[in-house]
């Protein structure tokens, strides 16, 4: 059986194919202005990777902020419900998973089978997400990344308003003209985003197997913040930035499995 998950962020499209519940190929590419087109892209060069026509696909399943706009896509599923079925298929033992992304963070538990039974999202404000960090790079002066690295040799860090960007932004601009050092600070950064979203992941409960997936998850300067807010070692899959797709390519395995009984 063959299905296809696709995630439609706000920066980028992911696709993911399987065959069987086995990982044969997987794309990207930035959103831009048409996020249907980059979709297909993705899809295209997914399948020509697996050596697969459109027609050998037995299901298309989106999620993602964008997932209305999906080609080819026979359903949908919510972003929390493709990371618990990804986590789980990932991790055995996963119950909680903490997923940042670009403009948006949640926390979900899910049960033992992959199944959500609670989340918590940080809406409305990027505060506690990857733009978060761009704009502190910014106001730094610093690559994006090189953030995490540049955090990592720091010994303390000043405390940072972490509510709004805005507000971040100028805390940031406070410590540079006090003449803290840019390590400190890059810390200050991911310690005050690690705050933010452990207090969501408490309000779920933190449980033993806890995984940190999307785009975030591959900077090394909020994993050792966040590891010390929650005061355990996050699990991160080999491509954190792709569960979302894997949770959809799932999901579509699993409803095309019931179709055919």
């Amino acid at each position: 059986m063959i299905t296809v998950g696709m995630d439609l962020g706000t920066q980028t499209v992911k696709t993911v194919i399987l065959r069987d519940d086995a990982v044969l190929s997987r794309k990207q590419a930035f959103s831009g202005f048409d996020p249907t087109k980059a979709a297909e892209q993705t899809v295209d060069e997914a399948l020509k990777q697996a050596k697969l026509q459109k027609n050998d696909v037995n299901l298309f399943v989106a999620t993602g902020s964008g997932m209305e706009m999906a080609p080819y896509a026979n359903s949908t599923v919510s972003m929390m419900g493709a990371d618990a079925k990804a986590a789980i298929y990932l991790f055995s033992k996963a119950r909680t998973i903490i997923d940042v992304g670009a403009e948006e963070a949640r926390a979900v538990k899910c049960d033992e089978r992959g199944v959500m039974v609670d989340f918590v999202v940080n809406e409305r404000c990027a505060a506690g997400a990857g733009a978060f960090i761009e704009a502190m790079a910014r106001a730094l002066e610093v690559k994006l990344e090189d953030m995490g690295p540049l955090s990592l040799k720091a010994e303390r860090a000043s405390p940072i308003n972490a509510s709004c960007v805005i507000f971040g932004e100028s805390d940031v601009v406070s410590l540079i003209h006090r003449q803290e050092s840019k390590p400190e600070i890059a810390r200050a950064v991911f310690d005050a985003m690690a705050d933010r979203i452990s207090s969501m992941v408490h309000r779920l409960g933190v449980n033993p197997e806890v995984v940190l997936v999307g785009g975030v998850a591959k900077d090394v300067g909020f994993i050792a913040s966040l590891n010390r807010k929650l005061g355990v070692n996050v699990l991160i899959p080999e491509y954190p930035d792709y569960v979302g797709a894997l949770g959809a390519a799932l999901v579509a395995a699993h409803r095309a499995k019931e179709t055919q009984k």
